[in-house]
């Protein structure tokens, strides 16, 4: 019977191996290589090396150079890195030749996470060229950063999501917006972006398609600007701004291509002018609504009022 049930085993073609293999995480990848030769030529072909998260892994920067010489391919299109901060000159992660080694080695290299690295080392400038996303979480980057000198080509960026990086500043917006042309716009835990970086900055962000403000010092001039610049916004969240009120909601209100949209509700903002801003954006699908001491009654109310649109909650 076994030999039998070994006989009609189908023989899986390289495609489907090669879509098993893109799944695993890289140390899997390496052990898939010693299994026979097939598989060596499979886990190494260059469809594996699209993307590639070394984020759960402590890497140190011979390792790294490692991969970019003989692992990361020209096929590279997303890289994931975890670095250690405070860690010192001498384990630190990232350099400006490994930076640029990276670029030459994988030109179509398009989304770069870096997650607790120490970037003040770092010229920006030697950031790979190719990139159009870049991801920075808990990390430490100079006053100078997302700026070059007028020599120098940099990223044209399309995409920035910015986690916890208490240094990122009205400063580094206004560099960053000045010289690339973004899409979407992230920034979490950025306490020192206020309603003066978003006015210097909101001209320069007419075509922002996604806006995420949370945890950032700002209120209504700084809504009110994103309303008269930001046109094409499509999805806009806005947390944690206690000082937004419904008179700066209401700017809110020229964002016509609007298609989803995160508030936290407070006492200054109350559901009454939640409703009245919803029915002014007659593309307005989804509602999604923040606040410890929402009632389930109020949120009832906000639904009955939206037929045309998803309301729902997270405290």
């Amino acid at each position: 019977m076994a030999e039998e049930v070994g006989a009609v085993l189908p023989v899986l073609p390289d495609s489907v191996l090669l879509k098993v293999l893109e799944l695993l995480p890289l140390r899997d990848r390496l052990r898939a290589a010693r299994v026979c030769r097939r598989w060596q030529r499979l886990a190494l072909d260059r469809t594996v090396w699209r993307h590639v998260d070394l984020s759960p892994h402590r890497l140190t920067s011979p390792i790294l150079w490692h991969l970019v010489r003989w692992r990361l391919r020209d096929s590279l299109r997303t890289l994931r890195l975890r670095g250690t901060l405070r860690s010192g000159d001498k384990r630190r992660l990232l350099s400006p030749a490994l930076l640029v080694a990276l670029g030459k080695r994988c030109p179509q290299l398009q989304r770069l996470c870096l997650a607790e690295m120490d970037l003040r080392p770092v010229p920006y400038e030697s950031i790979p060229l190719s990139l159009t996303v870049l991801e920075l979480s808990c990390c430490e980057i100079p006053a100078a950063w997302f700026c070059g000198s007028a020599a120098m080509a940099l990223p044209q960026l399309r995409h920035l999501i910015v986690r916890n990086v208490p240094a990122f500043s009205d400063h580094h917006l206004l560099n960053v917006s000045s010289q690339s042309r973004l899409k979407t716009l992230s920034l979490s835990g950025t306490y020192r972006v206020t309603d003066t970086g978003i006015q210097r900055a909101a001209p320069r962000l007419e075509e922002l398609e996604r806006l995420v403000l949370r945890h950032c010092v700002i209120g209504d001039s700084a809504v009110d600007f994103i309303g008269r610049h930001v046109k094409h916004l499509r999805f806009l969240e806005i947390s944690s701004a206690s000082s937004l009120t419904n008179a700066g909601l209401a700017g809110v209100t020229t964002l016509q291509r609007l298609e989803t949209l995160g508030l936290d509700l407070c006492d200054k903002i109350s559901p009454g002018a939640v409703i009245a801003l919803c029915r002014a954006l007659p593309q307005l699908r989804n509602l999604k609504l923040g606040g410890a001491g929402l009632e389930d009654e109020v949120i009832d109310k906000i639904q009955a009022s939206l037929p045309h649109c998803s309301v729902s909650h997270a405290p």
